[in-house]
């Protein structure tokens, strides 16, 4: 029988770690900066019913990767890239490319290639069921992954006591201003009949966050959270002519949020965040995102050490009573149990007195002094 006290101290406890499982997913941005989230099957397993973005594991197909066991698994690569474009592609329909024949500095344009809807769901069916690899059907088709729009924004690591985990990186990408043609709702049916999702819908990053504080959808803590960042900066409204935000708008808001995913220290594309439970308020526990987990411990890579999640996890894997907010506010070292009580509960009133649908519009389109 195998001695468990020599193994934790002459093996690396690595060893038996679930392994984390390569996956990209992409917060897909549309003409009007409004966010794409797919409802997952409730016989899925993982994020069962859960709103997620698109994504999903990395195939060998979409190239190589470092083993398991090298911290350089846990870094973006071009085969996340490509992935989480074919995951976007198979999900959803829509095709993260370029014409082939255009993609040089000179005359590259803004508008996605184009497929006819026969060309469109005879790929997916065919890459989904590995009838044909998916880079040589886009070449085939005329197309070239547009790999280089996709910004990196985050990186996920499950924590350890979780039995299926993952290690995935997340992008941003934006679709072009002039791209046309995609509804804002989108009921398009997965690939493999509805296996794993139901619907996809783009909605404002402060409407996802609104639904979820209502229970009405779930969200897990990685899309909370970086719905939350996001909020704060693709804000949607009219103009005062009562007119949708105009394109300079628009554009402007794109820019601050590039901007704001280029600052941090690390920049917010270099994070890596594996939560983990930081102290409990009541029924729910507060989650801190600042370790990057334990396959990346003695390296450099950290997470986010001024925000952390309030998540209650409840039976059949659903959660409620999501929020963000920093972490100064919750751990002060200078203060007594007591003084940090009297903290949460001046919290909780200030939540419960949000009387007005307008005062909860404002506070979920991200500012940040209530986060």
């Amino acid at each position: 029988m195998a001695n468990t006290q020599d193994k934790s101290n002459n093996e690396s406890p690595l060893k038996y770690l679930p392994i984390a499982s390569p996956s990209a997913s992409i917060l897909l941005i549309s003409p009007t900066n409004e966010i794409l989230l797919l409802r997952r099957v409730q016989a899925s397993s993982s994020f069962a019913s859960a709103h997620v973005f698109p994504g999903g594991h990395i195939d060998p197909e979409d190239g190589p990767l470092p083993p398991h066991g090298d911290v350089r698994l846990h870094q973006d690569c071009l085969a996340y890239r490509v992935g989480a474009i074919r995951e976007c592609f198979e999900e959803s329909g829509i095709l993260l490319a370029r014409d082939r024949d255009t993609d040089n500095s000179n005359t590259k344009t803004s508008r996605l290639h184009r497929l006819t809807e026969q060309e469109r769901d005879a790929g997916r069916h065919a890459i989904h069921n590995k009838q044909t690899g998916f880079q040589e059907w886009v070449h085939s088709h005329g197309g070239i992954l547009d790999t280089d729009s996709l910004h990196p924004f985050t990186r996920w690591l499950t924590p350890a006591n979780i039995p299926k985990r993952f290690s995935t990186q997340m992008y941003l990408y934006f679709l072009p201003m002039a791209h046309s043609g995609i509804p804002q709702t989108l009921h398009i049916p997965t690939c493999d009949g509805g296996v794993e999702h139901t619907e996809a819908q783009f909605l404002p990053a402060s409407e996802w966050l609104a639904l979820a504080e209502a229970e009405r959808i779930i969200l897990f803590p990685p899309q909370f959270f970086l719905l939350s960042l996001v909020a704060d900066f693709l804000r949607h409204g009219v103009s005062s002519e009562g007119q949708g935000l105009s394109a300079e708008s628009l554009q402007t808001q794109r820019k601050r949020l590039l901007e704001f995913v280029k600052s941090g220290d690390p920049p917010w594309g270099e994070k890596c965040i594996s939560p983990w439970p930081l102290k409990r308020d009541g029924k729910r526990l507060v989650m801190g995102l600042d370790e990057p987990g334990p396959e990346l411990e003695g390296t450099n890579r950290r997470g986010d050490a001024e925000r952390v999640v309030w998540v209650q996890f409840r039976g059949k894997g659903g959660t409620r009573g999501l929020e963000v907010g920093w972490r100064k506010d919750v751990v002060d070292e200078h203060m007594t149990d007591e003084e940090s009580q009297k903290k949460f509960v001046a919290r909780k009133k200030e939540r419960k007195g949000r009387g007005s649908d307008e005062e909860l519009e404002q506070a979920l389109r991200g500012k940040k002094e209530k986060l």
